[in-house]
């Protein structure tokens, strides 16, 4: 059963802050424990750590690069999930060796195409700041073992909750400049602040750097709604930083309760009649804004400024269609404008049946509720069909088949 999850980062987001709240929420350690193996990774060893965040105890997943790999190695520090890092570093990798290390891994092709897909968002973002081709890409803070371990890890759990749909609180990004392979660079890094385009961030009050390019891509993978939650919480985890700021340096995660019938996100198209027939919008103009992609439609009668008389033409649609659906109320109405709007809605589950009656066969919808039972109605075309076959009223035929 797929599951939503719900993101918390008022204290920043981080790979490894990620990790340790979705390995929490998974009681995956052991899994997480053995991914280095997994991974042909034998300079990465992995350390479950308990701290307490202001409060808050919980488990952190650090990562150690032992160095055992390497034929050549120097030593750096960099900031990283909001805390300093210092060992030494193999040769920085480049995006395929990276990509080639991943699909080498014994874990499962979901997590492989997660963690791809991930490091891509990475590679795409550094390639738009060097403006060099993706290909030739040499990752420097995002190429050790830590943070190789940061993303998969994350892709594995990611992969074992069934994480299909997410919700966000904008992003901590934290003030300030970072240290880097490329020398001092503000707050947030440049990668870091080209991958979080379109999300919702603030700095908070904190100087220092509370969101890294790994925690983002990581983020911006999980293509996040920035609404509200639509259902309650479930289960809670948090993912600690080792760094302490005033607030406790914490992600919090949360799975959410199933809802009964799934929401889904539709737009509502809508244009203001008050100089357009009725006559027009009978039902050739209706078909036609089906055949564009209308889910469905209502007209209200409305009042506008000065008084004047107007139909409300209310449309719902796809993300798809949405465009389709306003081109064809612009094209076939007296309308010069169109207003679009998100919303969501939920249908229960839904199939046609085909019920033998009497009178002969008429084709039904049959629902299932929330509480597990079935309503029918009866399709209007199929019931006019018989009860012109059987020279019969409409309601004579519905009351005849309601008593059978």
């Amino acid at each position: 059963m797929s599951n939503t999850l719900y993101l918390e980062p008022f204290s920043g987001i981080a790979g490894d802050m990620l990790l340790s709240a979705l390995c929490s929420l998974a009681d995956a350690y052991d899994e997480v424990v053995e991914l280095p193996a997994k991974l042909h990774l034998p300079d990465g060893r992995v350390e479950i750590q308990t701290l307490n965040k202001n409060g808050i105890v919980c488990r952190h997943i650090n990562i150690i690069d032992t160095g055992e790999a390497h034929s050549e190695t120097h030593s750096h520090s960099h900031d990283h999930g909001g805390h300093a890092h210092s060992h030494d570093h193999s040769p920085h990798r480049h995006l395929s060796d990276i990509l080639a290390l991943i699909e080498a891994g014994h874990i499962s092709q979901r997590a492989k195409e997660i963690a791809k897909s991930i490091f891509l968002i990475i590679g795409e973002s550094e390639a738009r700041i060097h403006n060099i081709p993706i290909e030739k890409i040499h990752f420097h803070e995002v190429s050790g073992v830590d943070s190789i371990l940061d993303i998969v890890g994350c892709a594995v759990l990611i992969d074992r909750l069934d994480i299909s749909k997410c919700y966000s609180d904008p992003v901590c990004l934290g003030f300030g400049t970072v240290k880097t392979e490329h020398g001092l660079l503000p707050v947030p890094a440049p990668a870091t602040a080209d991958i979080l385009k379109g999300i919702p961030t603030y700095k908070g009050d904190e100087q220092g750097e509370r969101c890294t390019p790994t925690g983002a891509a990581i983020l911006k993978y999980l293509q996040p709604e920035f609404t509200p939650p639509p259902t309650p919480t479930q289960e809670i985890a948090y993912g600690p930083g080792k760094k302490d700021f005033r607030a406790a340096n914490v992600i919090r995660t949360s799975l959410l309760a199933p809802a009964k019938t799934e929401a889904t996100e539709v737009w509502v198209v809508e244009t203001n009649l008050d100089d357009f027939s009725g006559e027009y919008l009978g039902t050739d103009f209706q078909d036609g804004l089906i055949e564009a992609g209308a889910l469905d439609f209502h007209l209200s009668a409305v009042q506008m400024k000065k008084g004047r008389p107007a139909i409300l033409l209310s449309a719902l649609s796809t993300s798809e269609s949405r465009d389709a659906v306003a081109d064809y109320i612009l094209e076939n109405s007296s309308s010069i404008g169109v207003r679009f709007h998100k919303a969501q809605r939920r249908t229960l589950a839904r199939r046609k049946v085909a019920i033998e009656t009497d009178y002969g066969t008429v084709l039904a919808k049959e629902s299932e509720m929330p509480s597990g039972k079935k309503k029918t109605k009866l399709e209007y075309e199929s019931l006019k069909e018989l009860a012109q076959k059987n020279h019969i009223s409409l309601q004579e035929l519905k009351r005849n088949i309601a008593r059978s």
